[in-house]
């Protein structure tokens, strides 16, 4: 692997892990560290957010160290996992609104999905192509 690309992966890692840690503290601050305050609250929110932004970023800079092959495995991977996302969420929404489950959708679901679609079309693409 390349110096340079080893180098947007080892980055994208750690804004994604930091994501993910942020994402903990926002969601279990309020209730297990400041007992609900607001604007620490509030600050863990807007942490996560630009972790957020900041771990997009690092994916974008390693998506640019793609060959061809590889954006475009990736790209009809994004393209698949974005309609399905569509199409499932709504329709899972749906589900809901309309009272034919038993249970709330929650967005932790239509999140697993995507991860588990991205990496099975991925995947798939892979094989497709190489």
């Amino acid at each position: 692997m390349k110096t340079a690309r080893k180098k947007n992966l080892y980055q994208l890692a750690a804004w994604t892990w930091s994501w993910v840690a942020t994402m903990a503290i926002a969601t279990f601050g309020p209730k297990y560290i400041w007992d609900d305050h607001t604007v620490l609250t509030a600050l863990a929110v807007s942490v996560n957010f630009a972790n957020g932004i900041l771990m997009i970023i690092a994916n974008r800079n390693l998506f640019n160290k793609f060959d061809e092959l590889e954006r475009k495995i990736h790209l009809e991977s994004l393209a698949l996992t974005l309609g399905l996302t569509v199409v499932v969420g709504l329709s899972y929404s749906l589900l809901d609104t309309t009272n034919l489950i038993a249970y709330t959708a929650e967005i932790s679901n239509l999140v697993l999905f995507i991860g588990v679609t991205y990496l099975i079309c991925v995947t798939i693409n892979t094989r497709r192509y190489v």
